[in-house]
C-alpha cells in the first residue's frame, strides 16, 4: 500500500536548496483554485514510452493564478498549470526583485516531497540570490499528484509512467515560461535529486532548452536500485524484481540516456551514505556519465552538509555556469528550433 516515505535525500533537498525550512509563505495556505477543476479533456491519449511531448494530445488550457507574493528581495507568483484532464500541476515561479528576465533554474525534487519547499521564504531568498528566478514543482504521483489510483500504487509500483509523464512536465513547464516573456529562456538550469534527478537527466536529454544540469544522488540502473534501495518495502521487492516490470522500466533508465548528454554543462554529486540509490547502482550511473560531466563525492551527509549546506554555496556552481552560459551558433539555432517544436 502506499506509504508516505521520509528519505534521506529529501531531508538533504532541504539542507541544499534551502538550508532550513521555518514556516511558509501565505501562498502554502490557500487551497487550489476550483477553476483548476475545470478543465477539459486532452484530444488525445498520451504516450508517456516516448519521452519527446507531442503537443497534440495536450489541451489548451490557462494557468490558474492561485496566490502571488512581493517582498524587497523577490516576487513569487503561485499557480496552477495543467495540460492533462485531472492533474493540474502546482507551479512556483520566484523571480529576484529588480531584475529584468532573469536566468532560470527548474528544481525538481525526490518522490516524496511536497511543493510547500518552494513556497519556503528561505528558500526563495536562497534560490534568487545573485539575480536568477527559480520555478518548482513535483513529479507525477507525487504530493497532490497522488490521487485517483489503488492506494497499493505508488510511484515507484508504476515506475514507467511516473518518469515518462514527468518528463513531458518538463518539457511542457518550459513551453508556459517561455510565453511569459519574462524571463531568460536561453539560459536555463534544472536541479533534480533522486527520482528528481533521473528525470531531470531524461528531460535534458530530449530537450536542449535545458543548458546545465546539476544531480545529486540520482535514481537509476533499475535491476539493482530495486534489489537494494532502502525505499522499496521489502513485501513489495520481488513484483519490482520481475522480468516484466524491469522490462517496461528498463526505456526509462537514467543509464541509458546520460551518455546522451554529451557537451552539456553537467554536475554529478553523490553522498555515499545515502541507501536510496544503492552503491552499486550509483557506481553503474556515474560509469555511463560522458567523460565531460563533473562528478564530486562526498563522504556522508555530514561532509555534504559541512562543505555545502551550512556555507550556502549549493548553487553556486549552477549559476556560475549560467552566468557563463556563451551560447554557440549551433547551441541558439537547436534552442529556437525546440523552443518552435514546443509550441
Amino acid at each position: 500500500m502506499f506509504r508516505l516515505r521520509t528519505t534521506t535525500a529529501a531531508v538533504l533537498t532541504f539542507a541544499f536548496l534551502s538550508l532550513l525550512t521555518i514556516g511558509t509563505g501565505s501562498a502554502a495556505q490557500q487551497a487550489p483554485s476550483a477553476k483548476s477543476q475545470e478543465k477539459s479533456q486532452a484530444p488525445q491519449e498520451e504516450d508517456f514510452s516516448d519521452l519527446r511531448v507531442n503537443l497534440k494530445v495536450f489541451a489548451e488550457i490557462d494557468p490558474v493564478v492561485i496566490d502571488s507574493d512581493e517582498t524587497p528581495e523577490y516576487t513569487l507568483e503561485f499557480l496552477d498549470v495543467q495540460w492533462r484532464s485531472g492533474d493540474p500541476i502546482h507551479l512556483s515561479v520566484i523571480k529576484p526583485a529588480g531584475v529584468k528576465n532573469p536566468p532560470v533554474i527548474l528544481y525538481l525534487n525526490s518522490y516524496p516531497s511536497e511543493t510547500s519547499t518552494f513556497l519556503n521564504p528561505n528558500f526563495c531568498k536562497f534560490a534568487t540570490k545573485n539575480g536568477f528566478a527559480a520555478v518548482g514543482f513535483v513529479a507525477a504521483f507525487t504530493g497532490h499528484r497522488y490521487h485517483d489510483m489503488p492506494m497499493r500504487e505508488w510511484f515507484v509500483s508504476n515506475l514507467d509512467e511516473a518518469l515518462g509523464l514527468s518528463v513531458h512536465d518538463v518539457q511542457m513547464v518550459l513551453n508556459y515560461l517561455s510565453t511569459r516573456g519574462d524571463l531568460d529562456m536561453k539560459r536555463v538550469g534544472m536541479f533534480g535529486d533522486g527520482s528528481g534527478a533521473a528525470i531531470a537527466i531524461m528531460a535534458t536529454a530530449v530537450d536542449p532548452r535545458i543548458k546545465v544540469l546539476d544531480l545529486l544522488n540520482p535514481w537509476g540502473d533499475w535491476p539493482a536500485w530495486m534489489a537494494k534501495s532502502t525505499l522499496v518495502p521489502e513485501e513489495e521487492r520481488p513484483d519490482y524484481m520481475k522480468p516484466d516490470f524491469l522490462k517496461r522500466a528498463a526505456p526509462f533508465d537514467p543509464v541509458k540516456w546520460l551518455p546522451q548528454l554529451e557537451g552539456k554543462s553537467v554536475r554529478l554529486q553523490e553522498v555515499s551514505d545515502v541507501t536510496v540509490t544503492p552503491q552499486e547502482a550509483a557506481k553503474r550511473i556515474e560509469a555511463a556519465a560522458p567523460a565531460t560531466v563533473e562528478v564530486v563525492h562526498y563522504e556522508n551527509r555530514k561532509t555534504f552538509l559541512n562543505d555545502v549546506a551550512q556555507k550556502g554555496t549549493a548553487l553556486d556552481w549552477m549559476k556560475e555556469k549560467l552566468r557563463g552560459e556563451n551560447l554557440t551558433a549551433s547551441d541558439r539555432a537547436r534552442t529556437d528550433k525546440a523552443s518552435k517544436r514546443n509550441q
